[in-house]
């Protein structure tokens, strides 16, 4: 009990759109957001986000961490990781640091990560290395040639 009070507030679940609700508008917050509802609007945390598998959702989100079961349609910015599960359904652009999708879960969209990963597949204006040494009937081919 002890360490759910001394968590940050962006790892906690403060505020909840439940099943039978439906919520039209902007939300801003600091703390984790649950939906399982219909959300429509703009959703904006410092903490994580979780779609239940209940839950459609007609808006731009951006969060830590989310999780997705249930139905969304907008944009989606994680600064952590986004996870659209095997029920999750996402039409939508994504910008995200780190990406998973399980059998089963829909994404249609463009993704986008942080372009620090995209220096380690240039060489400069020399061409990419190999992974694997070619063949030795490979390697009298490139000679040749």
């Amino acid at each position: 009990m002890a360490d759910i009070l001394d968590s940050p507030a962006s790892d906690r679940i403060e505020n909840v759109i439940g099943p039978t609700a439906t919520f039209i508008g902007e939300l801003k917050c600091d703390g984790g957001v649950r939906v399982d509802g219909v959300f429509q609007g703009s959703l904006e945390t410092m903490g994580n986000v979780i779609i239940g598998e209940t839950a459609k959702v007609v808006a731009d989100i951006v969060g830590r961490n989310i999780s997705i079961s249930g139905a969304v349609k907008g944009d989606i910015i994680a600064s952590g990781r986004l996870e659209i599960l095997s029920t999750g359904l996402v039409w939508g652009d994504i910008q995200v640091a780190s990406f998973l999708i399980d059998e089963g879960g829909v994404f249609s969209g463009r993704s986008e990560m942080p372009a620090e990963f995209e220096p380690l597949l240039t060489a400069g204006d020399e061409e990419p290395k190999r992974l694997a040494e070619p063949k030795d009937d490979e390697a009298e081919d490139s000679t040749e040639a």
